[in-house]
């Protein structure tokens, strides 16, 4: 099929930016997706109903087949989500969703305990983003339920730790996909100064965005810094929730109607965590286990970076739900809940997950007409010409960031922009290399956050059971604010060249916004004022 080439045309950002401004404007994700799939298609198919249809067709079947067989990435994710819906919900049957959020009271006594454990949990499970942000949600909403957290707080507290973290360290899928790129780049400028890991360890303390972006989580728990639509979800869930009545099982009996399964009163602390363990150990067991299988098939000696770099993520993760699964079922088994109701439960955890599947099939879909139209491409052009090279950690951590934010992907913007970056380091200044590379991690975090068509957002999003655009718009105002901090630290690093230099001139950064933010959280609202 023939299509038309934008490449190097500003058409190739209008399927994203409709798609991205029908959401924010109607809430309506579905809607807002498919709209910018028709027009992407149509745009692609020189206006040919007739081409528009096959292009669309084709790109639906290939979301499931793929080279003649099953598109075993897609839907890797999508029976991951199944499982972990089912899991869920048997976890509530058993009781020990009800056990745990009880148990937590005891110990947890306060909304900002609550909020530490989300983001604590968060930094502490970083193998994967996806896995992160519905294994977190799955183990801390209950507790932010019962202190009256909001699912938007939660949501952000979930997408703000999960790739964050996944970025900065080498042990994740994201590790491993960064460190098997920057080896391509490192061979390909005959860099021998440092081995791609080494360059992936150096680049770390360089992630400004990462960085702080985990520092903003905790500030926000602790100090309650909740400005714009924040303040307001904030707001209503201690409100509308009876937040000051002191009914601890308003919530309860809340979670109970939105998955309709009646809790068993017999669980315990157990039935909750050695689930989530066991999904949490199987999943990095088969994580190192399948990239020893290539490692063995490729007659290379075994290490634990190695099997990092060569694990199968999609089947990983398959494998862990299906322990994770196992695991749950035993609770229930123990209190001998009649087969009936557990078959029931375990449709209901399937289901609640079909509106999250739905809207990842809508993203995917829109991610390969953003491909097609080469939006990323076009937007690589923007830093050709005669630019300050000094300026360069600073423009590419933005161009980064936008690419992102527009075509949904921090990993295909991971793909293009790295080696833009590597090139463009070869080409001016050598020395500014991991610094513009850093830049690129960075911006493509940033712009991953802030976009309504993430895969990650949309699952922190189904991690809290959030509504979507209420997730976006919410983090939005501390994605930007973490953003204008690390633009600061790259134009610094780009000038000096000095890691210590642009990280304190970061932090210093830092203290002043989060200084104007909580000025603006203690600002009256209108929505304050009626309550």
């Amino acid at each position: 099929m023939n299509i038309v080439d934008f490449s190097h045309s500003a058409v190739s950002v209008l399927p994203p930016l409709v798609a991205l401004g029908l959401a924010i404007a109607t809430r309506r994700v579905l809607l807002s997706l498919g709209v910018g799939i028709l027009l992407g298609a149509l745009l692609l198919n020189d206006y040919s109903v007739t081409g528009m249809a096959g292009y669309i067709g084709n790109t639906v079947k290939g979301l499931f087949i793929e080279d003649g067989g099953i598109n075993t990435w897609n839907m890797s994710i999508v029976a991951f989500l199944v499982l972990l819906g089912m899991t869920t919900a048997l976890l509530t049957l058993s009781g020990g969703t009800r056990a745990f959020a009880e148990w937590a009271q005891t110990k947890i006594k306060s909304k900002r305990g609550a909020k530490l454990l989300a983001a604590f949990l968060g930094v502490f499970i970083f193998v994967d983003d996806y896995f992160n942000s519905l294994a977190v949600g799955s183990i801390s909403r209950p507790v932010t339920d019962r202190f009256y957290v909001s699912r938007a707080k939660l949501a952000y507290i979930l997408d703000s730790t999960a790739a964050p973290m996944c970025v900065l360290m080498p042990a994740s899928s994201w590790g491993a996909y960064i460190i098997t790129l920057i080896g391509g780049i490192l061979v390909t400028h005959g860099v021998t100064e440092y081995t791609p890991l080494g360059a992936f360890l150096q680049l770390a303390p360089m992630n400004f965005y990462a960085i702080f972006a985990l520092l903003m989580v905790f500030v926000v728990a602790w100090f309650q810094l909740d400005i714009g639509s924040m303040k307001k979800h904030e707001l209503e869930a201690s409100h509308c929730r009876g937040f000051d009545e002191g009914d601890d099982d308003t919530l309860a009996k809340d979670l109970n109607d939105e998955l309709e399964i009646q809790e068993s009163e017999h669980g315990r602390v157990g039935d909750l965590v050695m689930p989530i363990v066991a999904l949490i150990v199987a999943t990095f067991f088969f994580m190192i286990f399948t990239g020893y299988q290539t490692l063995l098939a490729d007659g290379k000696a075994f290490d634990v970076l190695g099997a990092f770099e060569n694990t199968d993520v999609g089947a990983s993760l398959v494998y862990g739900g299906l322990i994770g699964l196992a695991a749950a079922m035993i609770p229930v088994l123990r209190q001998r809940i009649p087969a009936s109701e557990v078959v029931s439960t375990l449709w209901i955890g399937a289901k609640s997950m079909f509106g999250a599947i739905l809207i990842l099939l809508f993203a995917w879909s829109i991610g390969s007409v953003i491909s097609d139209m080469a939006t990323g491409k076009y937007l690589s052009t923007l830093v050709e010409g005669s630019i300050n090279p000094m300026f360069l950690p600073a423009i590419l951590f933005l161009l980064a960031g936008l690419m992102a934010f527009s075509t949904g992907t921090s990993w295909g913007t991971f793909g293009i922009m790295l080696p833009i970056a590597g090139d463009l380091a070869a080409a001016t200044d050598i020395m500014l290399m991991l610094p513009m590379l850093g830049a690129v991690l960075a911006g493509s975090v940033f712009g991953d956050h802030c976009s309504p068509i993430s895969d990650t957002t949309i699952l922190s999003s189904t991690g809290a059971r959030c509504h979507h655009i209420d997730h976006v718009s919410t983090q939005l105002p501390y994605a930007l604010a973490v953003a204008v901090v690390s633009t600061v630290g790259f134009l610094v690093l780009g000038f000096t060249s000095s890691l210590a230099v642009s990280f304190m001139s970061a932090t210093v950064m830092f203290v002043v916004v989060c200084a104007i933010l909580s000025w603006l959280s203690r600002r009256p609202s209108e929505l304050a004022a009626k309550a």
